[in-house]
């Protein structure tokens, strides 16, 4: 069912959502400065791909300095990015068909909001989730 899922996501919403953010890892890329946002963005744009199957973790090894780019983050794009994944996932609410989608897109607010600090794991490996 995931595979459906995804595949699903993927054409109507996911390849157009992940070249969004590749493309604004390329610009944080350019900027030198900004080289960790970038990154960041590529991780978000993997999970932007192929989300169902996949979940989101705080890496409890992450410092200072991620809190601190996730203030940065939040300020510039990911009080931005979340509240633009709450407002597409209205409308595939809507239909029953869209609403696994919808889901999906919630799922991505946590990530969109705050990226650093953050790792993408599969929701099957028992070791990567920490209980």
């Amino acid at each position: 069912m995931r595979t459906i899922l995804n595949v699903i996501w993927l054409v109507f919403a996911g390849f157009w959502l992940a070249v969004g953010y590749v493309v604004a890892g390329i610009i944080c890329c350019i900027l030198i400065i900004t080289i960790p946002f970038g990154i960041a963005s590529f991780r978000i744009a993997a999970y932007a791909l192929w989300p169902f199957g996949r979940t989101v973790i705080r890496d409890p090894q992450a410092g200072i300095m991620s809190t601190v780019g996730n203030v940065i983050w939040f300020i510039f794009a990911g009080l931005w990015l979340a509240i633009g994944h709450v407002l597409t996932s209205i409308p595939l609410f809507v239909s029953i068909i869209g609403i696994p989608l919808g889901v999906a897109n919630l799922k991505m607010v946590p990530i969109s909001l705050l990226p650093l600090g953050a790792r993408i794991v599969d929701a099957d490996d028992p070791y990567a989730i920490p209980r």
